[in-house]
């Protein structure tokens, strides 16, 4: 395993690398950072990838980003646009969750003919102010308003944990998760519930599969699926009794993504041919 610190987007931001081969791009949730992919990146890299985890501005060990915390995903889209470019990564694979879903749709979108293919997880490419008030969101950013934000992240965090999971994972899982920034993640949510690629995924042009879970709170699987059919060679699966951090919740999810991205090398292959 690689550590390093990278210059993108005018500030410095922590990288882990580990193995070589096919590079495949893996991108956190909101308020969160590289440490959800811990147990995926190392046999990733003994299935023949170079992975590639970044902490997104602002998270983890990055400095913050140079215009203060992000309400713009598309911000982040940019950003990973640069840091592929940095890297050299020569036509990887994207994989997020969360609001890192939503950006592996938003590049996507950007640049799909130069991405291998796309794996968003617990993102449908639009606005979520159904489920998330931005208004109430701004609020939380004044510390008055919310002097529970971490007690909040644990509780929440448990809840939308899918029913699979087993009792003492879903503790790690929530504990690991409260150590976030609350300004971070609540501009991470702003702009979870504010973006919209929805009018442009039928443009993608990568290979893309969309994953939930049935026990995701956050989102309605129903509109995953409706967003899986405005993409030109997509694919749908939804995650029995897992909830919204599959990376986390699913046992031996290193496996399943492999098996999810060479379904989409096949299919570009196919493409191409």
């Amino acid at each position: 395993m690689r550590a390093d610190y990278v210059e993108v987007g005018g500030t410095r931001a922590f990288v882990l690398e580990e193995g070589e081969g096919q590079p495949v791009l893996c991108l956190h949730t909101a308020g969160q950072n590289g440490v959800q992919w811990r147990e995926v990146q190392p046999r990733l890299a003994e299935l023949g990838y170079r992975v590639v985890v970044p902490d997104l501005p602002g998270h983890g060990r990055s400095e913050p980003a140079a215009g203060g915390p992000v309400r713009d995903l598309g911000v982040y889209a940019q950003w990973c646009e640069e840091l592929m470019d940095r890297l050299g990564m020569d036509r990887p694979f994207v994989v997020g969750c969360s609001i890192g879903g939503a950006i592996t749709l938003q590049l996507a979108v950007r640049r799909g003919a130069r991405l291998a293919g796309a794996v968003a997880m617990a993102a449908h490419g639009g606005t979520d102010s159904a489920m998330l008030s931005v208004r109430g969101l701004e609020r939380e950013l004044v510390d008055s308003a919310a002097p529970s934000r971490s007690d909040r992240t644990y509780f929440g965090t448990l809840a939308v944990v899918g029913r699979r999971v087993a009792a003492e994972r879903a503790e790690l899982i929530a504990r690991m998760h409260r150590r976030e920034d609350p300004e971070i993640s609540t501009s991470d949510l702003i702009g979870w519930a504010t973006h919209d690629v929805l009018a442009t995924l039928d443009g993608v042009a990568c290979p893309t599969h969309l994953v939930v879970g049935d026990d995701d709170l956050w989102l309605d699987p129903a509109d995953v699926r409706r967003a899986a059919d405005l993409i030109p060679d997509s694919r749908y699966t939804l995650l029995e009794g897992i909830g919204h951090y599959p990376m986390e919740e699913v046992e031996g999810f290193a496996d399943v993504l492999h098996g999810w991205l060479g379904e989409l090398g096949a299919r570009e292959s196919r493409g191409a041919a």
